[in-house]
This record gives structure tokens, sequence and C-alpha cells, in this order.
């Protein structure tokens, strides 16, 4: 193992081993459940100090890529497919895309409301909430139906900007406001129903992805609930467990 740090490099030392250490398990040198070379052994070799080779460590296991057990040393962390992790950058990029419009079709209070929205909101069965439904479109061709049901606060009046699509993108990039303190998503696939085939154009029974989405407020109180509905091709899903080459990542 030679030194591979550049002093004069923008990127810290640490971040640096860290990616030279990466690498060396990516090409195969080190492979899942090789021990690493200890902290003193990676200070010899890369003349660094044991914060730096530390530091390193703690970036790799953020990474899952690496593992320590007591008394024995660091390992590398065979692939746990258990562990994968998928994200909606798909459905965001829907959103974000600046040719998909949102089409109200309802909007209006209810009460009582339904029972389910009753159990996901917890509000009173005399009480108020907002309905909105939206079609999701880019020209003529409809691509998600959004059900969205919100508690009915007389303080914060519905316009016009929060029904449009901007709202929902709001919800995707961090920008939904300083309202909303965590919010709990459920993904699971159905058949589309009568009704929901109605909206997109589609046969009822077609295949779809359901996507939920109940947000809380500060108070620990539901806010709003709602469910974006697309034909199953609409979103795919893929992620990667273990390390690959770099020049491989994304392919």
């Amino acid at each position: 193992m030679s030194p591979s740090i550049d002093r004069k490099s923008f990127e810290p030392p640490y971040a640096q081993l860290a990616r030279g250490i990466r690498e060396r398990i990516a090409s195969g040198e080190y492979r899942p459940g090789d021990r690493l070379p200890s902290e003193a052994e990676l200070c010899n070799a890369y003349r660094v100090s044991r914060m730096t080779v530390r530091r390193a460590f703690t970036e790799l296991a953020r990474q899952d890529v690496i593992e320590a057990e007591h008394g024995r040393g660091t390992f590398v962390k065979l692939p746990q497919l258990g562990t994968a992790t998928f994200d909606l950058a798909e459905l965001q990029g829907y959103l974000a895309d600046p040719g998909i419009e949102a089409e109200i079709v309802e909007a209006h209070t209810i009460s009582p409301p339904p029972p389910r929205v009753l159990r996901k909101l917890g509000v009173e069965a005399d009480g108020r909430v907002v309905s909105i439904k939206r079609l999701l479109r880019r020209g003529d061709e409809v691509l998600f139906y959004h059900s969205e049901y919100l508690v009915f606060d007389p303080a914060r009046p519905l316009i016009e900007a929060e029904l449009g699509v901007t709202a929902l993108r709001g919800l995707f990039s961090g920008t939904a406001g300083a309202d909303i303190k965590y919010g709990r998503l459920t993904l699971h696939a159905s058949t589309l129903t009568e009704a929901e085939a109605a909206y997109l154009n589609e046969r009822a029974g077609t295949l779809a992805w359901v996507l939920e989405h109940l947000f809380y407020d500060f108070a620990n109180r539901p806010e709003s609930w709602g469910r974006f509905i697309g034909r199953a091709d609409r979103l795919n899903f893929s992620t990667t467990v273990g390390v690959v080459d770099v020049e491989m990542e994304g392919s």
C-alpha cells in the first residue's frame, strides 16, 4: 500500500483515505469479510494521524461499506439485501418537470369526513376536512391521480397557489413549509378501482402503485393524508448494494 495523500488537494486527508480504501474494496483487493489494516498500519502507510484514520473509518461506516467489531478490528461489510433502500427520485422528477401541470378536479370541505379519513387524521366525527383531488398531466396524458385530505384550519384558508403542482413539488424538495415536522410514506401495489381508472383514462383492474403520505405538525398531530396513484409502469425502483467502481455508479 503506497501513500497517496495529496497534501495540496482541497479534499481533506480523511476523505482521500476513505476514497482510497473504498477503491481497494471495489477492485477486490479487500473482499467482503476481510479485516482492514489497523489504525496504526494505516497511519504508517499513509503518514496520517489516528484521528484522520478514524474519520475515514467513520465515513466508510456511514456509507455502509465497513463495520467495526469490538476486539477484532474493522471489516469490509458483506452486502445485505435486507438493508437496501429505495428513493422516490423518479416521482420527484415528474413533479420537477416544467411540462407537468396539476388539474384540480375537486376542492371543497367535507363534514363529516369519511371513516377512513377520520382514522388517518384523528379528527372529531363532526369535524371538517378539506378534500383536494388533482390530476398530474403532461399535455393530454394523465400520469397520476392525487387525492389529499387536510385538517380544516380557518386560520389558513386555501389559496389557488396551494392547489397547484408547486405545492406537490414542495413536499418532495423540502420546501413544503415550516409547519410539517415529519411524515410517513407507504408504498404498495394495487389495482385501479373504477373511480381511479376513470380519472387516469385506464381500465379498472390495471396494476398500479399507490404512495400514501401522512404528515404531522409540531404538536405531533396529523395534518394531511394523501395518495398518489399511477399505473405500475410509471414508477421503477432500483438500488445498489455493495461497493462498485466509480465509473460504474449509476449505470
